[in-house]
């Protein structure tokens, strides 16, 4: 059963004593507020631990340890009770500033009841003297559970916003053409539609590129090969240059993953979240694993000494990032419950700035997801105050889209944020998969103690930007192998850009003879800062030619005697019918100009085919 929880032993005391001694916990109780030092008699001592997986219904929990509590003290007939902090009879304890809140209510209730009652700090190491009556009754033990409380569902009303600003409710409005991906959308969303689906041709891409599932870890995990890891690493440096690109200073940074659920903020950030957070329990302290980059970002910031001079400024990094999805839901590079989140947060001075930058962020994201040759369809979370105060923002924002949103409006004062904007493709089997996002937060600030001082000298709390412009480092390699299912589905030879290409050039020489000019030329290559390899294997030509289709490799360069006589390539170029004969200098222009604008990295595999075992994804 999932809830708070409190064990309890009582021990029927003919004297017991304590004295606190040095502090346990970071936040151990003031002695002020619980006496450090106590001795009482012919007392009824109450060792609590108090635990929980969810921790609801504190108050109920206490009412009832305190009724357990009074029926062995009047059964033993004492007057006096002792409320002792023992975190001894659980792993599984809650967060200190839980638990100290149930030992008061446990304390209050007590003494509601006519008992003479003391309570022992919580949070101290404590040396106590105890002198047992042994009777029957004198050793008892209670164990106190109460159910989590469901989470109230948030309430939301579905509305559609056009370019020009009308509003309308989803079972009225009429979709026209160019709207079928909109219509996707609001059906699944709004009306909850089962979709067709089918089988993804993309699970098949990213195994294609080493995306795969770990079979020794948990549900959601992957394992990425040497591909794979080249495409991820490309794909975050990218992420920083977009990042670098917005106009604002930006600072990189790195973090951990674990923060400890004992601290407010970090708490209270979680509850706000749901109920999708990776625990883990270290020390009997409870910790969450991060879902992005947030808790560190906001860790660091709150330490910093910023003026409204430095503003706005953003800060950066490639988050590894939990989520406890459910089992039979996720999917490969998309729906993960470890993954990788180029998260950005840029702080501006207010609102009016934010939403000025928001409007640069929304086009980068455009401008991202364009360049794949796609287009979004999106939807516009908002608070209730938010419309009615800045709907005209909203209608330009959606004049921007160019198309209809679908605007998902919930009551102020439940998030963080006023505006939350999901971007979202369609894809090859017709399912709405979210991508790029931001957020305007304006609540994380004051919760992390996040300030700068302003022009008058006085502190104030900066709103953040919260944005993945190409979303998660996994989510935007989906979109791209989505990109090459829908190819192949309307015909076309599936391919990924050049720049991610993990061999963007194969130098296949015809015969062992012809080994060294393919060489040079790879070295060539190399030298340009391209990824290249040299099939060298006793394979017919045929065969290597095939083995580099396999791959997807864009270049494949055959060179034979004639090549070696004139100086020049015999050039395949995938999803090209004919080949072409070029020059060296000519394939480094052309791929010069293909990767143009993009993060350039070395091969992650031998420059031999030869020295490389069979790697079982690339068939």
């Amino acid at each position: 059963m999932r809830g708070l929880g409190l064990k309890i032993l009582l021990i029927h005391a003919r004297r017991f004593r304590y004295r606190a001694r040095e502090k346990a916990v970071q936040d151990a109780e003031p002695l002020d507020q619980a006496p450090g030092e106590a001795e009482v008699k012919d007392a009824l001592v109450a060792f609590i631990t108090v635990e929980a997986e969810d921790e609801a219904n504190t108050r109920l929990a206490a009412e009832k340890a305190a009724e357990e509590i009074d029926d062995v003290a009047k059964r033993l007939g004492v007057s006096r009770v002792v409320i002792y902090p023992y975190a001894h009879l659980s792993p599984n304890l809650a967060s200190p500033s839980k638990a100290l809140e149930a030992l008061r209510l446990v304390e209050e209730k007590v003494a509601a009841k006519g008992y003479e009652t003391v309570r022992a700090p919580f949070g101290w190491y404590k040396e106590f003297d105890l002198d047992c009556y042994g009777h029957p009754l004198s050793e008892l033990s209670r164990e106190v559970r109460v159910a989590e409380t469901a989470r109230r569902p948030v309430e939301k009303e579905f509305y559609i916003m056009t370019p020009d600003g009308r509003l309308y409710k989803p079972e009225e409005y009429r979709f026209g053409p160019g709207e079928e991906d909109f219509k996707i959308l609001v059906e699944k969303e709004v009306f909850d539609k089962e979709l067709e689906g089918g089988y993804p041709r993309v699970n098949d891409f990213c195994r294609k590129f080493g995306f795969e599932w770990e079979p020794m870890g948990d549900a959601g995990h992957m394992r990425y090969g040497p591909h794979a890891t080249l495409m991820t690493e490309l794909v975050s440096e990218y992420a920083w240059k977009i990042a670098r690109e917005l106009g604002v200073p930006v600072f990189k940074v790195r973090g951990t993953n674990m923060f400890n659920l004992s601290y407010k903020p970090v708490r209270e950030h979680a509850d706000l979240f749901g109920d999708r957070l990776y625990e883990v329990r270290v020390d009997k302290n409870r910790y969450v694993l991060r879902y992005a980059a947030c808790h560190q970002q906001f860790s660091m910031l709150k330490d910093w000494v910023i003026s409204y001079r430095n503003l706005p400024m953003g800060m950066f990094e490639v988050a590894d990032s939990y989520r406890l999805e459910q089992r039979g839901e996720v999917n490969l590079c998309f729906r993960l419950r470890k993954f990788y989140m180029p998260d950005l947060h840029i702080l501006t001075r207010d609102l009016e700035e934010a939403k000025r930058i928001a409007l640069q962020v929304r086009n980068r994201i455009h401008e991202e997801i364009g360049k794949l040759g796609r287009r979004y369809v999106a939807i516009y979370n908002v608070t209730r105050d938010f419309l009615e105060e800045h709907r005209n923002y909203l209608e330009e924002l959606v004049k921007l889209e160019g198309s209809p949103v679908l605007l998902t409006v919930v009551p102020a004062g439940i998030y963080y944020w006023v505006i939350n904007v999901e971007y979202t493709i369609i894809d090859s089997l017709g399912r709405p998969r979210e991508i790029g996002t931001f957020q305007i937060d304006v609540g994380n600030a004051k919760r992390f103690g996040i300030k700068y001082t302003d022009e008058r000298g006085e502190e104030r709390y900066p709103v953040i930007i919260h944005t993945a412009i190409i979303g998660s480092v996994e989510r935007y390699i989906y979109a791209v192998l989505d990109t090459a299912a829908l190819m192949e589905k309307e015909g076309r030879t599936p391919s990924i850009p050049v720049w991610l290409s993990p061999i963007q050039v194969r130098v296949i020489p015809v015969s062992r003879d012809h080994l060294d000019y393919a060489l040079s030329v790879a070295r060539r290559l190399e030298e340009g800062g391209f990824r290249v390899d040299v099939d060298d294997r006793d394979e017919s030509l045929g065969k290597k030619i095939r083995d580099a289709g396999v791959e997807w490799i864009p270049y494949i360069v055959v060179v034979g005697k004639r090549e070696m006589e004139t100086g020049t390539l015999n050039v395949r170029i995938r999803g090209e019918a004919k080949q072409k004969t070029m020059t060296l200098e000519e394939l480094l222009k052309e791929l010069e100009e293909k990767t143009k604008g993009y993060p350039r990295k070395g091969s992650t595999l031998p420059l031999l085919v030869s020295q490389r075992p069979s790697l079982p994804y690339l068939s």
